[in-house]
């Protein structure tokens, strides 16, 4: 059985997908052929493993396989059947995150806000790809049929990560196949979420992603 782990880029895949290793034990993989998260931060934060198999042997087996994905829910290698864990971020927050992120290597240099700006209108007007922007990969998996997603909201993950977690896989309906090791994880503080600087908010609040943002809100 697979359940994608899916999100925008910068939502808490990785933070999500550590949780689930430290409370279940569980290792998890991903739907690229590198996982450049593990390569950075190492493969035993999250119990990396490469795939075992073909997605096909993956759906048809009695194990539980949960598999990252930034793609959209089109992507072929999806099933209809899957079933998938969605996590989802405010999409300015996702856009800020990811522009610094892909223009740390020139935040010394001195027309760095011209670039950092270059960046977030690239990743929030991009149309194609796998990940599209922000709009079009939430939708398409908000849009998806049966079964449906189960959605987690960055924020809540943030406050309150190990409940979060583990009432996203009661959800799926596998809580029974995992033992809870939370008694022997540190306790996890409340913590408030990072946000960007008022007047790049700003920014972004008036920009094409604010509309985006508003087509995709859904009651709790």
């Amino acid at each position: 059985m697979i359940v994608w782990v899916a999100s925008f880029p910068r939502s808490g895949n990785t933070f999500f997908r550590i949780l689930l290793h430290r409370l279940y034990q569980v290792p998890t993989y991903v739907v690229y052929d590198v996982d450049g998260v593990a390569d950075q931060i190492g493969t035993d934060l999250m119990d990396f493993r490469p795939r075992p198999g073909t997605f096909d042997q993956l759906r048809t087996s009695s194990e539980v396989f949960f598999i990252k994905t930034h793609r959209q829910r089109s992507d072929p290698l999806v099933s209809e059947r899957d079933r998938a864990i969605c996590l989802v971020r405010d999409g300015r927050d996702c856009v800020v995150s990811w522009a610094r992120l892909r223009t740390a290597h020139h935040v010394d240099q001195p027309d760095y806000e011209t670039l950092f700006a270059a960046e977030a209108r690239a990743i929030i007007t991009r149309q194609s790809g796998g990940t599209a922007h922000w709009g079009q990969n939430v939708l398409s998996w908000r849009q998806s049929t049966a079964p449906d997603p189960i959605w987690i909201r960055y924020d809540d993950l943030i406050v309150d990560p190990l409940d979060t977690v583990r009432a996203a896989v009661a959800a799926t309906d596998n809580a029974e196949r995992h033992h809870d090791a939370a008694a022997g994880l540190p306790a996890l503080a409340p913590r408030a979420r990072r946000r960007p600087s008022g007047a790049t908010r700003l920014r972004l609040h008036r920009s094409h992603c604010h509309r985006l943002v508003r087509r995709v809100t859904w009651s709790p």
